[in-house]
């Protein structure tokens, strides 16, 4: 018994330590978390076989985003990125509030496929120069970009870590997302776009310089990217159509597919290299991603997680509506201090443990490989967990990834994004999404189901 209260306290301050470190950013917060998972190992909280087994339970979330960044970057040499931006602004016609809605609607369609830091990281490094050829200021732009890109997270079941994550808990289909919580993700980007003319008001007004210097770049490889479209399509077609058919084929499979595709159409047209392709992946978020399911684990396993669900049991009883409007906004509040990705992978099986707890599930949804429905009436808890982990992190500069690479894109070129400059923007938007999706919540599944 002993033993057991040791390894509890020590997997919970350990988990604890790693969230500090994550939000202070004192130390790379891949070394935080990887660090945090080996101390479990080190300290034999757990095996190494058990840790590996956790990780093996989120193959599908890992599988998903390392397609997804072998896609993207295969198809870097194309300057198909740097083509588009361009023409954003030129579309922009002068005018402020055309360049501040081309940012939306060039980020958003991406950004609901492709994850949002990898997004920010390819687009966001094109706004200073191009802010400085047409006489605007780049930090607002860059801070409308990460917003719109974590936003537009909400659009498909496969836009955000947080989404697949707890799509993929209750086994809803991409199919099923964009019927059931896509209009979320369209208003949360609507609610950006009626807060341009007031939060980005000097930029809307302005009418911008001559845009004869605007570096035009050109699209290279122009048969390449269009077997690479067609890659594209593909992809996005089988991840509506995948989970209804005969043989199902889910999201990570198409995503390795697609993958596997677009390395072939590099090799074989020879834009680049599958080892410079592979080198290039985000591995650093890849191990993230391993080492925070590894450390839930460590709670789950000492019993952490089990006791916090009497917790919640007891706050929420079974009364569904106001549980799922205190996680929207809980978990909004809590992911804007502490990234979405570790908050949801621990309250996933916390949420799975109290609806036993109260009897509104069998345990059988505990067990691991569950691949049943949930009962339809405890699916708001969840889905106002999607819409609060998502939306939250618009607050303030540490609450996701995409920020974080934005400021530092910021920083390279000379300017600084201080935590007070980005909630300047983030707070009214995020409380205004909020206050929208529960609204959405509330009408689609709380009162008309």
């Amino acid at each position: 018994m002993l033993i057991e209260h040791w390894h509890a306290f020590a997997a919970g301050t350990i988990f604890l330590g790693v969230i500090l470190l994550i939000m202070t950013e004192w130390i790379n917060i891949t070394i935080a978390a990887f660090l945090g998972a080996i101390l479990l190992v080190f300290l034999n909280i757990m095996t190494l076989g058990e840790a590996i087994s956790y990780i093996g339970r989120s193959h599908g979330t890992l599988a998903l985003f390392f397609g997804v960044m072998v896609l993207v970057r295969a198809f870097e040499p194309t300057k198909v990125f740097e083509y588009l931006a361009t023409q954003m602004v030129i579309l922009a016609r002068g005018q402020g509030k055309r360049l501040l809605l081309g940012i939306v609607a060039l980020t958003t369609p991406i950004c609901a496929v492709l994850p949002n830091a990898t997004t920010v990281m390819l687009l966001a490094p094109l706004l200073p120069p191009m802010a400085a050829e047409v006489g605007v200021d780049f930090v607002p732009l860059i801070i409308l970009m990460v917003i719109v890109s974590n936003s537009a997270g909400l659009l498909t079941l496969v836009g955000d870590p947080a989404t697949y994550i707890v799509g993929d808990a209750i086994n809803l289909s991409f199919a099923d997302y964009l019927l059931r919580l896509s209009l979320g993700g369209v208003l949360a980007i609507a609610v950006i776009v009626f807060c341009l003319p007031i939060l980005f008001r000097r930029i809307w007004r302005k009418e911008l310089n001559s845009l004869d210097h605007l570096p035009h770049p050109k699209i290279n490889h122009p048969r390449t990217l269009a077997v690479g479209c067609v890659i594209i399509v593909f992809v996005l077609t089988f991840f509506v159509i995948g989970d209804g058919m005969v043989v199902k084929v889910a999201p990570p499979a198409v995503a390795l597919m697609g993958a596997a595709l677009a390395l072939l159409l590099s090799h074989q047209s020879k834009i680049d290299t599958v080892t410079h392709i592979l080198r290039d992946v985000d591995w650093a978020t890849l191990i993230f991603f391993m080492s925070i399911f590894v450390l839930i684990g460590g709670l789950e396993k000492t019993g952490i997680i089990g006791q916090l669900s009497h917790i919640l049991a007891i706050v929420i009883g079974q009364n569904i509506f106001f549980g799922s409007l205190l996680l929207l906004f809980t978990i909004g509040i809590v992911s804007s201090v502490i990234p979405n990705i570790p908050l949801v992978v621990a309250m996933v099986p916390l949420l799975k443990k109290y609806l036993v707890d109260v009897g509104l599930a069998g345990a059988e949804i505990l067990h691991v490989g569950y691949g049943g429905d949930l009962p339809a009436q405890v699916l708001p808890l969840f889905y106002a967990m999607m819409l609060g982990a998502t939306l939250g992190g618009n607050a303030t500069l540490v609450g996701a990834s995409a920020n974080i690479v934005g400021a530092g894109i910021a920083e390279l070129h000379g300017r600084r994004i201080s935590f007070k400059t980005f909630l300047r923007y983030g707070i009214p938007i995020t409380a205004l999404q909020l206050g929208v999706s529960a609204l959405f919540l509330t009408v689609r599944f709380l009162i008309w189901q």
